[in-house]
């Protein structure tokens, strides 16, 4: 199944989440003008590696992407659900939201693969997190959906149902792959920051105070 748009209005423009998506496209470019050692080397710096750990590779892992697939579903992921996140937040507050959902997700790896010396890299910890909090805060809005099942067609459903059976993938998935001992045995997927990033979402938005004007028009939504 691949998100195609939902039906949830934004009242406000969603700078923040045009900013970080310009931002991953600019490093993201900026990685392809690199030869393979560059690349590798960049990875290894600046991503995230349990077996030495430092806080900052957690913010800038967030920054970098392995390939097109990866920044594209990432940066897709976000348009869809971030507009509506940072709508009910405040810009400010989504920013505070997006990184500390990834720092969430970060600690999560590293806590529960602490030995693990392969470069994490990617933002999906963090849109993890926005997509946690859409599913509090818009579970009954509908997510235009590509399915593929014998044949191709489209569906609206329910964002919780997606958003709940994209979740049980994700910790199924970690589940499956505790006995590997690399992400890169794992299918180069740190599901486990998934995991993270999406239960933090969820306890994060009961933290963040909502605008005002969605407290008088979530019930035309939800």
């Amino acid at each position: 199944m691949i998100p195609l748009r939902d039906t949830q209005p934004s009242r406000t423009t969603p700078f923040v989440t045009f900013a970080v998506i310009a931002v991953n496209a600019a490093i993201f470019f900026y990685e392809l003008s690199l030869d393979q050692y560059s690349r590798n080397y960049l990875f290894e710096v600046w991503g995230l590696v349990p077996a030495r750990y430092h806080f900052t590779a957690i913010l800038t892992s967030m920054f970098l992407h392995g390939g097109w697939l990866h920044i594209i579903g990432n940066m897709w992921f976000l348009w869809i659900f971030g507009d509506n996140i940072e709508d009910i937040l405040g810009h400010w507050q989504y920013l505070a939201f997006y990184f500390l959902c990834g720092i969430a997700a970060g600690l999560a790896y590293v806590w529960l693969t602490p030995d693990s010396r392969i470069p994490t890299i990617g933002a999906s910890g963090a849109i993890a997190g926005v997509m946690g909090a859409y599913l509090v805060k818009f579970p009954r809005a509908r997510i235009l959906t590509l399915v593929f099942f014998f044949f191709v067609f489209f569906v609206d459903i329910p964002a919780a149902f997606l958003l709940i059976y994209w979740f049980f993938l994700q910790l199924l998935s970690w589940v499956g792959s505790i006995g590997y001992s690399t992400v890169r045995e794992q299918g180069g997927v740190a599901f486990v920051a998934h995991v993270g990033g999406f239960i933090a979402g969820i306890l994060l938005i009961y933290i963040f105070p909502t605008r005002r004007p969605y407290g008088r028009r979530r019930d035309l939504y939800w």
